[in-house]
């Protein structure tokens, strides 16, 4: 999930920043590449292209926070969100709700 979202946030800033395309080819671009690099990184979570879409068309506040849009919104989010769900997950008396089983 946090490499999923972290590379699909650094290719739709970097296709926005350095391809002169409409938005509408921009974002396709963005989507199709998160997808392609998530696959071969073994790292595939289908939200990852929605963050590389808004990268791409999420307009000037977004846009002209670069690539510190990698860390602040997105990398924070990312960690929070696994944090959360480690926690829950682990609360739970339900030994099928026990996560992560081994960590490598």
């Amino acid at each position: 999930m946090l490499g999923g979202h972290i590379l699909s946030a650094i290719i739709g800033v970097s296709v926005n920043a350095f391809l002169p395309f409409e938005m509408a080819l921009l974002g396709a671009l963005a989507v199709s590449l998160s997808i392609l690099v998530m696959h071969l990184t073994r790292t595939l979570h289908p939200p990852g292209g929605a963050t590389a879409l808004i990268a791409v068309i999420g307009g000037a506040n977004i846009t002209d926070m670069g690539y510190s849009f990698v860390g602040a919104p997105i990398g924070t989010g990312a960690v929070v969100l696994l944090l959360v769900a480690l926690l829950l997950n682990n609360l739970s008396n339900n030994p099928k709700r026990q996560y992560p089983k081994y960590w490598l």
